[in-house]
Order: structure tokens, then sequence, then C-alpha cells
């Protein structure tokens, strides 16, 4: 321990700034504990790791993170671990300290840590604490005003990675920028989809696709593609998509997802409720990595059985008394996706800011495929600061504009249009980071 006085006395401002927010309510809490130990102490992070026993784990990529880390905490836990987790998906170097700040005690340890990171703050973690695991979901462009194009995001990740040789690697072998992080290193286990059913009809997305070079800077080519830049990938130069330790098929249907995985010569089948094939492939990381980590198939599908979605990812609620589901969408390739899970029988709210926290520039919407609602039989409702850009792209994407609402409140946006529906309908709510937040706080 660098500084034990300043490390205990840490803990203390901790609970401290954790008694301030509780008293006066001016804070979600997820990092604001964080920032001022971080200032009175800088190494904090550096004195953490002895509080976990066991094993660390890291996950990063753009999308996925908190759920995927969601479902490997979960596991764990119900596998009679002890586990620190970052659950509130507050995942810059704040956010990590608060999490150990508020939670460790000189006497109290872990036997796990699963810590989400952000893409950009990865190589900065991994300068206070060391990782057993990294695992790595997906790269895709997001938030370009902030971190630039995906080759800058995934030099984040290879600067952190080269920190530490002994890291293992779970990886995304769908994803060709993902894989390429396993090039050459000793510690790799990758997982992929061999192929893809949907029991529901898909329309064909229109989003853009991604093209990417191969290592050796020609193109790559598909023989699949499951969406965007994942599916099965190579080059003539013979550097192809590598071989997966866990190969699974996936079957997607409209609530629930069965996922069978081959791997050291046995077959499992598990079920996932969170929805959608951008899900599946998150389940399938954290399944991954349980068997990495021993815990048999039969405990695993016991905890995915109980999972609870965290706030925002496919969250469900009830709201003026009808089933609502909330699913958070940031860039392009991860909102299409939803979008092709929204059932259009339900009422729809748009909600789109453009905070810091959201990214300034909100060019993706065109990107995304909002096509996927021109079919909605019930209002979609276009709501936040940029309440008339989503407007105008529902507009394009076919939506008729009878049946599009402009209403830039969210909160009044929320409740009128719950109140307004009959019977037995539903409400789906697609928010982006900060609209989300503040949907977090509302009180239904």
């Amino acid at each position: 321990m660098k500084n034990k006085l300043k490390f205990y006395l840490s803990l203390i401002l901790a609970q401290a700034t954790r008694l301030g927010i509780t008293l006066f309510s001016k804070s979600s809490g997820t990092s604001l504990a964080g920032m001022l130990v971080l200032k009175f102490y800088p190494e904090f992070l550096s004195d953490c790791g002895m509080y976990v026993t066991e094993k660390s784990v890291t996950v990063s990529g753009t999308n996925g993170k908190t759920t995927t880390s969601g479902l490997i905490a979960h596991i764990l836990e119900e596998n009679r671990k002890t586990v620190i987790h970052n659950v509130k998906g507050a995942n810059m170097l704040t956010g990590v300290a608060n999490v150990f700040a508020l939670n460790i005690l000189p006497f109290r340890k872990f036997q796990y840590s699963v810590i989400e990171s952000d893409e950009a703050y990865l190589n900065k973690l991994y300068d206070y604490m060391k990782s057993d695991y990294l695992v790595v979901t997906n790269l895709f462009r997001d938030q370009l005003d902030r971190y630039g194009e995906l080759t800058t995001t995934a030099g984040f990740i290879q600067k952190a990675i080269d920190k530490n040789e002994e890291l293992a690697l779970i990886l995304n072998a769908d994803d060709p920028l993902v894989a390429k992080f396993g090039y050459k290193r000793k510690s790799v286990v990758y997982y992929g989809f061999e192929e893809v059913e949907y029991d529901y009809e898909v329309d064909k997305s229109n989003a853009p696709t991604e093209v990417f070079n191969c290592v050796c800077g020609q193109e790559l080519n598909y023989t699949k593609r499951f969406f965007a830049q994942q599916g099965h990938w190579g080059c003539v130069c013979g550097y192809n998509r590598p071989v997966c330790k866990y190969k699974a098929f996936a079957k997607v249907f409209r609530n629930f997802s069965e996922i069978t995985v081959s791997y050291d010569g046995k077959i499992s089948t598990f079920k996932t409720y969170l929805v959608g094939l951008y899900n599946a492939y998150n389940a399938l990381a954290a399944i991954a990595l349980a068997l990495e980590n021993g815990i048999s198939e039969g405990k695993i599908q016991a905890a995915l059985n109980s999972y609870k979605s965290i706030f925002g990812r496919t969250e469900k609620k009830i709201i003026s008394g009808h089933e609502t589901l909330i699913q958070l969408i940031k860039n392009p390739t991860g909102a299409s996706e939803v979008l092709k899970t929204v059932d259009l029988n339900s009422d729809i709210i748009v909600a789109i800011n453009d905070n810091f926290a959201d990214g300034r520039d909100i060019s993706w919407l065109w990107d995304s495929d909002f096509e996927q609602l021109k079919g909605a039989k019930k209002k979609v409702v276009a709501s936040g600061l940029r309440a008339n850009d989503v407007a105008t792209r529902l507009k394009y994407a076919g939506v008729p504009i009878e049946k599009i609402v402009i209403d830039p409140n969210l909160e009044h946006a929320i409740k009128s249009t719950a109140e307004g529906i009959e019977g037995d309908g539903k409400l789906t709510i697609l928010p982006s980071y900060t609209a989300l937040l503040k949907i977090n706080k509302m009180k239904f």
C-alpha cells in the first residue's frame, strides 16, 4: 500500500460524501465520491487491488459493456462468490474509484472484481489496476466527436493490453477489430456464432456497413455477416476469423434467445431472456468467462434465469399500469439492432439528447435504421432536447406524419403517452444516455 493513512482517509471521505448525497440528493452518486477521492489521493486505485483475492475481470467495448459485466457479476454472485462491480455503469476512473471507495472496508475483501471500463479510459485504468481477464464485446462507431474513428478507439484498448503480457483475453471472434487484439497473444480465448436464426421475420437492415482492411492492408471478405461487421471474415493473405473455443448457434425469438455452445467436446444450450442478437452476443461473452472459471452449465443457466436487466438495457417497468420496455440507443449499429426488436404494436417514444455524455454530434440518427419503425401501428413520439431532429428522421424513415408527435419534455411525453394507452397496450422507450438517466430518476 503506497500510503495507508491517505487510503483509509479516502474511505472515510467517500462515506461522508455518500451521507451528503443521501441527505441532499444532489447527485446520482455514481462518480462524485470517486472524483473527490482521486483528487485527495490520486494513487487510491493502486491500493485497491489487494482487496480482490481471486480474479479481476474487466469488460470493455463500444456496446454491451454494462449488460455483459452485469451478467458476469450475477453469475459469479449466484455461485457464492463475493463480487465488487460498478453495477450502475459509471465506467471512467472516477466511477471505478467510486465503487471501490464505497464498498471496501479495511478488513473486507472480495473474491472477484468485475469492472466495466470505458474504452478510452481502459489504458489509464491499467496504470493503476491490473486485471486477470479482459472481455471485449465489439467496436462500433460511437460519438465521433469524443472518440474519433474506430482505429483510435482500438488503439486505446491495444495500449492497455500491451501493458500486461499475462492478461487473458476473451474476444468476440466475429468482430475483426476485436479479434485483432488476440493477434500473436499467448493467452486468448475466442467466442462467436457459427449460425444465427430468427424465429420471426426481420427486415433487411438499411444501416451502413463498415468496411475494414486486414492486417496486411487488403479489404476483408465475408462468407457470413450477422450485423454490422460481425460475421465470418477472412483475407486472401490467409488471415481469417480465428477458431473459436466457444462456438455458438443462436436462435433469436421475440422475447428470448437460445444459445447452443460447443466447447471442449461438449454441447450445451443456454436460454437468455434478453432480447435481440446483440444481447445473445453479450450472454455468450458472459458464458465464456464463466466456463473459463469452472462454473457449471447448470449454475450458469440458473443465473441467466434470475438475471434482471440493468437500467435501460432491455429494462422492463410498469408505467401507468402498462408494461414498458426501455432500451438505450447511442450509435448507429446499436440503435439499428435495437430497432429490429421493437414491438410495432406498442406506443413508441424516441428521446434523444445531445449533452456531453451523449455526444454533441447526433448525425448518427441518419445512419441508424429507423426505417424499422415505418410500420408502427400507434403513435411515435419524438422527445428530448433534439426532438425536432428525431421527428425529421422519423418522417424520412417513412413513419406516417400523422403518427409522429413532438414533445421535447420527456417526463410529460412519457406520462401523457402512457396514460393514453388503452387496455393491455404496451410502451417502448428508446432514450439516449442522459435521457435514460433522467428517466431513471422519474417516479411513475
